[in-house]
């Protein structure tokens, strides 16, 4: 099963769906911000000790340094925080088409200005389309801080209907690889309360919850 992750920035994936990044996935990193205390260049160090663990391939911005040989750029000039729409949705496009994954995982748009760009332009890019390859599942990941102020749109709240059962230690080991981005709104012990309750609700110790917004299963 091959994937495509979605993320707004670096630590998004594993906030979200840290029991999904493996050896099948491509993450795609839509930003790395320099503004969240540390530089550029040590969020990329935080991302690529994430991919030595789990083994994931990584399609980054032009400007980001790699060495990896899992390591893909693709050319933006968007600034994080300042993503607009349109430059997403091709980007996106192009991840598909390339890597023709089984399914993408997509952020929830929450209160986040970014998130909610990816999101938009992420269903643009994910519609049935002739030219386009088509993804047979396509899932939305729950954030970490989310559920303290659940403002997607008036009227709206994430509602999983997809659940994955997860390590919750190995989550956290993989959050501390990004040093930089564990801070108390979004605290270990945040991240194992959620998905202590994520597990409640299908009677797994530890779970991490998704919305299905497609799921085409073969006859």
């Amino acid at each position: 099963m091959t994937r495509l992750i979605i993320a707004p920035h670096v630590d998004d994936d594993v906030l979200g769906c840290a029991s999904m990044i493996d050896a099948d996935a491509v993450t795609l990193y839509c930003g790395v911000d320099a503004f969240h205390e540390v530089s550029s260049e040590e969020r990329h160090r935080e991302a690529l000790a994430v991919q030595e663990a789990r083994g994931n391939a990584i399609w980054w911005p032009t400007t980001t340094p790699c060495d990896s040989v899992r390591c893909h750029h693709y050319e933006t000039k968007r600034a994080v925080n300042e993503y607009d729409v349109p430059s997403l949705i091709a980007d996106i496009t192009s991840a598909i088409n390339v890597y023709r994954a089984d399914e993408v995982l997509i952020p929830w748009p929450s209160y986040n200005q970014d998130h909610r760009a990816v999101y938009e332009a992420a269903m643009v890019a994910l519609r049935p389309h002739d030219r386009n390859y088509f993804v047979r599942t396509v899932l939305v990941y729950e954030g970490s801080q989310v559920n303290f102020w659940d403002w997607a749109q008036p009227g709206t709240a994430f509602r999983p209907n997809y659940f994955v059962p997860v390590d919750i230690e190995s989550k956290i080991a993989l959050y501390s690889l990004m040093a930089s981005q564990v801070r108390p709104f979004r605290s270990p012990e945040h991240l194992r309360a959620l998905a202590a309750v994520r597990g409640g609700e299908i009677g797994a110790e530890y779970a991490e919850a998704f919305m299905a917004l497609r799921m085409v299963v073969e006859a």
